[in-house]
């Protein structure tokens, strides 16, 4: 269960309390409801000297939703967690439909914006629209639970995984981008087409290997055993 935040009468955010505290607050008039989300209630009076219990913002990023988590690092308890989804796909399908529009008026030759080709440099650090906004709505978020609650770390996950060097400790440069299927199509095909046998002696049940003949300006492949 999430933990209500709190804040003093100076906007001075204070420690988390439990729900059942948060509505005692509120039914004594001793507070206000403040935020309506995150839930945020405000003190009538101000706190001096608060006691903070060393709160972390623990944030797993992700392509389409991205986790936030506050935890309590001297106990371990989860204060508070949400998922914030964001609108890559969205702002990618609208840059596409717009970019659809404009070709459909240039094609017409009605009034348009002329395309601009020698002025489309990217500036250093430059993000694609739906990756940047997923950064910015991240910013947002964290900064927001910053002003309403005490966080004195940050922390992010970072974990890649290199799927074909785990199970391929060997692999390097090119074979990265051919794949497990490399080759496999042309070895099927020749061994269809020789009936999986040798092309010189007919050997049949033996290991063959792909064997490339160049005869004149035409190259031919075909199957033969080792011997």
């Amino acid at each position: 269960m999430s933990h209500v935040f709190v804040v003093d009468t100076n906007k001075q955010p204070l420690d988390p309390v439990h729900p059942g505290r948060a509505r005692l607050l509120l039914t004594q008039g001793r507070a206000a409801e403040f935020r309506r989300y995150p839930f945020t209630i405000i003190l009538k009076e101000a706190v001096r000297h608060p006691k903070e219990q060393g709160l972390r913002l623990k944030i797993d990023p992700g392509s389409k939703t991205t986790g936030l988590a506050i935890v309590n690092d001297t106990t371990g308890e989860v204060v508070f967690a949400a998922e914030l989804q964001h609108r890559g796909e969205a702002i990618k399908q609208a840059l596409a439909d717009r970019r659809q529009v404009r070709q459909s008026r240039r094609s017409r030759k009605t009034r348009y914006r002329k395309p601009r080709f020698l002025n489309r440099t990217r500036p250093k650090g430059w993000l694609p629209p739906s990756l940047e906004s997923g950064v910015a709505n991240t910013r947002v978020w964290a900064r927001r639970l910053m002003r309403s609650c005490p966080i004195t770390a940050i922390s992010q996950e970072l974990v890649r995984f290199d799927t074909q060097l785990m199970q391929n400790p060997q692999i390097k440069g090119i074979e990265y981008q051919q794949g497990e299927l490399a080759g496999y199509e042309v070895r099927e095909y020749l061994l269809e087409k020789w009936g999986r046998q040798c092309a010189y002696c007919g050997a049949k049940d033996v290991p063959l290997e792909i064997e490339v003949r160049r005869i004149g300006d035409e190259e031919r492949a075909q199957q033969s055993c080792w011997n």
